[in-house]
């Protein structure tokens, strides 16, 4: 039997204990450590037009990182816990979707309110708008977290 590359992305996000791995073409094009849309985002920055196609595994997918995918075109998406509307969102544009858990949401990393870019995105429905949000939302965060 075939190995897909949304196996080899779910064999290697398990073994290595990562929070996102893209694999494309029968190969691992990336893979993070980083907590939440940072490392979505650091894919994009990396990869661009490559990601379109590609299979992700991700820790947590809600409807911020099920907006990413899409605007990455990727092919499938593999997430420990899925949100509900996540699932919708990225089956309703045609990608195939596998996960350990659904949700009714995402919640914050303290698990005391709905994830910051959930709020943000929560009647966004265009994707390209989406990532300028969430790349918007991340450096003003980066710069509060440098002190600058």
């Amino acid at each position: 039997m075939k190995t897909t590359d949304l196996d080899l992305a779910r064999i290697r996000f398990r073994e290595k204990r990562l929070s996102l791995v893209v694999a494309k073409d029968e190969n691992i094009i990336f893979e993070s450590r980083l907590r939440g849309v940072s490392s979505f985002l650091e894919a994009i920055g990396k990869l661009g037009n490559r990601l379109e196609g590609s299979s992700v595994s991700d820790k947590v997918t809600g409807r911020a990182i099920a907006l990413l995918c899409i605007y990455s075109r990727v092919k499938a998406v593999y997430a420990e816990t899925l949100s509900d509307s996540a699932r919708t969102l990225l089956e309703i544009n045609g990608i195939v979707t596998e996960s350990d858990r659904v949700v009714e949401r995402i919640l914050n990393s303290h698990k005391t309110d709905v994830c910051p870019f959930e709020k943000l995105l929560k009647k966004v429905r265009n994707p390209t708008v989406a990532y300028k949000k969430l790349v918007q939302a991340c450096s003003v965060v980066g710069k509060k977290d440098s002190g600058g």
